[in-house]
């Protein structure tokens, strides 16, 4: 006999969480818990409150054609929107059914994060080097064309491996590594990331490989002895009084966490991620960060051939560098910006169109996104 019916939840394929047509993005991209396993990053006891500003209310050129703040969210498909001018709130949105507790997919931003963690970790001494070979905590690579590749390598994106990011061919090794999270397969990361053939010797060419930063994160997973989720917790989060908890996508059930795109967190936490980084990797008088560590993740380590933004010009430690800014940028319009020298953080969530889905008619979001952000910088 056949089971009675019951209400399900239809949820979209993780495997295709790349490949979202716009009528799926803004849904998906906030259950992205449900669509991978994952690991809880636990925020602490007390809130850092984030104190209010005065408003402000940006309004910027493009193509001749003035933009307020709502044209700017409506054209670009925003999602969340943050501005902190030293140290306050001056600006603050939520679109397309975003609230102020949901945990919306960092995508790629979360490379920038981890590389910070890499930074705790050298100073607690749980890495020695950042020069350190990455086999020395992965001995699985031993043997694979990341044999002399070091954690300062995989961390600049010149590990020198062959592979493809285009996110619009589901044959390309981005979507096969996305297909294994969407499995759930135990080590089916880590098995493609050793079948890679090498192209270049290492440290000598920027290629952008999200595989390396899964690599990254294995390999400080080994060195702390703990789950990245939890040193997170641990190190950042709790100290620097996270609003919210938020979660880290593991390859695997209880397996191993993506240090390198789609975790979750809620606004203002990216919004406090920033500050933490804008304070120099310092909470409380307490130094997180060695001394010098955030200087050097925004010392260019590459030059880009093809950059991404029309304000990028650069790659450091895991974060994009254009001029005086640090940015942490992710798939469909996630973005954190950094002006150390203005004390300012603006955060952009977003659900751009894929290319599959849109038309020549279509404005580039990514440098109307620059457009606005200079608005603010000036108002």
């Amino acid at each position: 006999m056949a089971p009675l019916s019951a209400p399900r939840q239809h949820l979209p394929r993780g495997e295709d969480f790349l490949l979202f047509p716009p009528s799926i993005q803004p849904y998906g991209y906030r259950i992205v818990d449900k669509l991978f396993a994952h690991r809880v990053i636990r925020r602490g006891p007390t809130v850092r409150e984030l104190p209010r500003g005065e408003e402000i209310a940006p309004h910027y050129l493009v193509d001749g054609h003035e933009h307020d703040l709502a044209s700017f969210m409506d054209r670009n498909v925003i999602t969340g929107l943050l501005v902190i001018r030293h140290g306050k709130v001056v600006l603050e949105r939520y679109g397309l059914g975003l609230q102020e507790h949901d945990r919306w997919s960092t995508m790629s931003t979360v490379k920038s994060m981890t590389a910070m963690l890499v930074g705790a970790a050298v100073r607690d001494g749980a890495i020695g080097s950042i020069d350190d070979p990455l086999t020395r905590y992965l001995p699985a690579l031993r043997g694979s064309g990341y044999e002399g590749v070091s954690l300062r390598h995989v961390m600049t994106m010149s590990s020198g491996m062959r592979w493809n990011e285009d996110y619009t061919d589901r044959a390309s090794d981005v979507n096969r590594y996305s297909k294994s999270l969407a499995d759930k397969v135990p080590g089916g990361v880590l098995k493609l990331m050793a079948s890679l053939e090498r192209a270049h010797p290492p440290g000598t060419t920027f290629l952008y490989n999200s595989g390396d930063t899964y690599l990254l994160g294995a390999a400080l997973r080994q060195a702390v002895g703990k789950p990245l989720a939890d040193y997170m917790s641990e190190t950042i989060w709790q100290p620097a009084g996270m609003e919210c908890d938020a979660f880290y996508t593991l390859e695997s059930e209880d397996g191993q966490e993506i240090g390198g795109s789609r975790a979750g967190m809620v606004l203002r936490d990216f919004g406090r991620f920033g500050l933490f980084v804008l304070n120099d990797g310092v909470i409380d008088g307490q130094r997180v960060l060695p001394e010098g560590w955030v200087e050097a993740a925004a010392t260019p380590a590459f030059e880009l051939a093809t950059p991404p933004v029309v304000d990028i010009t650069h790659y450091g430690y895991s974060w994009w560098l254009g001029r005086d800014v640090m940015s942490a940028l992710g798939h469909a319009g996630q973005r954190i910006d950094v002006f150390r020298k203005e004390g300012l953080v603006v955060v952009t969530l977003g659900a751009f169109p894929q290319p599959l889905y849109t038309t020549p008619r279509d404005h580039n979001r990514r440098d109307e996104v620059v457009a606005f952000t200079n608005a603010v910088r000036a108002a």
